[in-house]
Formats: structure tokens, C-alpha cells, sequence
């Protein structure tokens, strides 16, 4: 099957490799500190009985899924430990497409490029729904995209690349859609915790009978690479889900589950404060940059990225390599997210944020 490779890997490889200081804002790895007892966790489990580095559950460690439902309402038989909320998505994508209702999935555009990856390899085919202008969801273009052969309808809020929130009518709607036409809607939650907007609706608050919701502990506790995601499926899709899981990963690992747990049970809610307080400075710092430089970009409401365009520069890979050489700023070209190939993408997970915007500002 041919599919396309994404281009982060070849943008990173790129900026690695120039003969000059390059600042990254190419993926989004959290820099900031992970909370003080996950860390714990971890010291903690390496003087732990052999029998605790044996497999754990498949669908994960029970007292993990119990506490994930719990905080979000829901038995704790439809929650699925995963290697990150990108398996999750899988799995949801999987599903829904096994259910013989169709073969399309919608998706937004521009979109988190391994969504439409996933789609391809999966056998979907895609159709690409474009947002407003403001980057939120154009429910409407959304319902009229809609069709009895759409199995699937994918959803990011808060949204990479663009930061948009949807809010609770724009949620509500796509959970009534996707009900109305026998469809699984995919609610990817992972950057819940950066909400600057105070307008963020879960999936979860709509009822519904076809929402599956993914998630991940990766960006709200800067800890991308301990791969600890969540699936919240209906109770139809869990099982089937449940079994893809195990042929696939047979399980995920135990100690970073572990370490999860503990740091959910004991990182207060200034913890996440902290967090989005340090990514309000850098969008603000960042922005003005992009003011002075003359860019048009995409207030963002969530997330910590900037979509963003500079009049004359097409957010080509070339034009992406060119920045690198001559500016020591590595981003990524926006026709990786869809269409948008006037626009490039930045993530503001490092502490030379302003400093990178300051080189864009002198460069252009």
C-alpha cells in the first residue's frame, strides 16, 4: 500500500544537520518539567517486585482506567490504556471503519497530518473539510460534506495545527451528526489542558451514541515519550477495540502507567496553570514577532502552536529549508497539514521561543 512518509522526520533530519545554531519548531515535546510525583513514580518503581515488570493488563492497569473514569464519567469498561492518544485515533479509526457503513472519513482542513495518514493506510477515503477563517469549525461545511457513505468524522480541539477551540455547540453538532448519519465521530482531546479560551467542550458532555474520545498524558504532563494514551469508546466498539489493541501492541508498559497514575492522584490543578501561564508568554511574545514581521496568522486559542504566513513566502519544503539556512528556524511547511501551502507551523515548546521569533522578525 503506498501512503504518504510525514515530513517531520525529514524538517528534523534537515535542521540536525545545518552548519549553523537552529532553533526548533518542528514537533510539539513539551520542554517544561513533568509533575514532581510522576517522576517519583518512576524512582519509586525500580525497587518494585519482579512480578511487577511482567505484562500488565492489555487494556491497561486497572486502577489507571478506573481513575480516567472517574475524572471523566464514564465505566471504566470503556476506557483503553494506549501507546499514546495517536494508537487510540487508530483504533477509533479502525472501528469505524470495520462496521461495513461506509469508507469515507471527514476531516478538517487544515489537519494534524497522521490523521489523513492513518485514513490512507486504514483504506479510508478522505474528504477534507475546510474551517473558517478564524480556524474553528464550519459546522455547516461539515454537514454538507456528510454522506451515507461517511463512516467516520475526526475532530481536534484544541486544534494543531491552527489552535482553534470548538466550543459547546460546535461539539454538540458534530456528535448530532455523526448520529444522524450512522457515522463514529473521534473527538481528539490531547491538548485539553491548554485551553486559553475558557470555551473547551469535551465530547464526553454531549450524549451520544457513536463518540469515541482519545486522549493522552503526553502534552499535559510534558511526557511524550512514556506513551500513555486513552481511548474512550461506546460500549459497541470497545470490545473490538480491546482485541485490536492487544494483536497489535499486546500491551502497553507498566512503569509509565504507573508513574501516570501516581501523578494523577497527586498533581494538583497548579500544575497545569503553571503550564498554560508559560505558553501565554510565548504566544504573546511570539505573535508580536509575527507582527513586526508582517505575517497574517491564526490567533491561537489552545494548543502551543502558531499557523502562520508571510506574504511572497509559500510554506513550501523548500521555502521550510530556507528558513532553517538562513534564519536558524526549523518549522514545518503548511501543505503538510492539507492545502494551506501559503502557511508554515510553529510549536512553542522551547524555552528560544522569543528568540526565534525575533530572527523571523529581522528576516523578514
Amino acid at each position: 500500500m503506498d501512503y504518504d512518509t510525514p515530513l517531520f522526520f525529514h524538517v528534523m533530519q534537515y535542521a540536525d544537520a545545518a552548519d549553523r545554531d537552529v532553533i526548533d519548531l518542528v514537533s510539539g515535546g513539551p520542554d517544561w518539567e513533568p509533575p514532581t510525583a510522576l517522576r517519583e513514580g518512576l524512582r519509586e518503581y525500580a525497587d518494585v517486585d519482579p512480578a511487577a515488570f511482567q505484562y500488565p493488563p492489555s487494556d491497561g492497569l486497572r486502577e489507571l482506567r478506573e481513575e480516567i473514569a472517574a475524572r471523566r464519567g464514564v465505566d471504566a469498561d470503556r476506557v483503553i490504556v494506549t501507546n499514546g492518544a495517536g494508537e487510540a485515533n487508530y483504533l477509533a479509526m479502525a472501528g469505524a471503519l470495520e462496521r461495513d457503513a461506509g469508507s469515507e472519513i471527514l476531516l478538517t482542513d487544515p489537519v494534524y497530518p497522521y490523521y489523513p495518514g492513518k485514513a490512507q493506510m486504514l483504506g479510508y477515503d478522505v474528504t477534507f473539510v475546510p474551517v473558517a477563517d478564524d480556524g474553528g469549525l464550519d459546522v455547516a461545511a461539515m454537514r454538507e460534506a456528510a454522506s451515507a457513505d461517511t463512516a467516520a468524522i475526526l475532530i481536534n480541539s484544541p486544534n494543531n495545527p491552527t489552535g482553534a477551540v470548538y466550543d459547546a455547540d460546535a461539539v454538540a453538532a458534530m456528535v448530532d451528526l455523526a448520529d444522524d448519519t450512522d457515522a463514529v465521530l473521534i473527538s481528539d482531546e490531547v491538548y485539553d489542558h491548554y485551553d486559553f479560551s475558557g470555551r473547551f467542550e469535551s465530547a464526553l458532555a454531549v450524549e451520544g451514541e457513536h463518540t469515541v474520545v482519545t486522549n493522552s498524558f503526553s502534552k499535559s504532563m510534558a511526557v511524550t515519550g512514556l506513551r500513555v494514551g486513552y481511548g474512550i469508546f461506546p460500549p459497541h466498539l470497545a470490545d473490538a477495540a480491546r482485541t485490536r489493541h492487544m494483536l497489535v501492541n499486546v500491551t502497553g508498559a507498566r512503569p509509565s502507567q504507573a508513574a501516570v497514575l501516581r501523578a494523577l492522584r497527586e498533581t494538583g490543578p497548579e500544575y497545569y496553570e503553571a503550564s498554560r501561564d508559560l505558553l501565554r508568554e510565548r504566544i504573546d511574545a511570539f505573535t508580536e514577532a509575527l507582527d513586526a514581521a508582517g505575517a497574517e496568522y491564526v490567533a491561537p486559542e489552545g494548543a502551543f502552536y502558531v499557523f502562520a504566513r508571510f506574504e511572497g513566502f509559500p510554506g513550501t519544503l523548500e521555502n521550510v529549508e530556507r528558513l532553517v539556512d538562513e534564519a536558524g528556524v526549523a518549522c514545518m511547511p503548511g501543505d503538510t497539514f492539507g492545502t494551506h501551502d501559503e502557511w508554515v507551523r510553529f510549536a512553542l515548546v522551547t524555552p528560544r521561543a522569543e528568540e526565534a521569533a525575533r530572527r523571523l522578525a529581522d528576516y523578514f
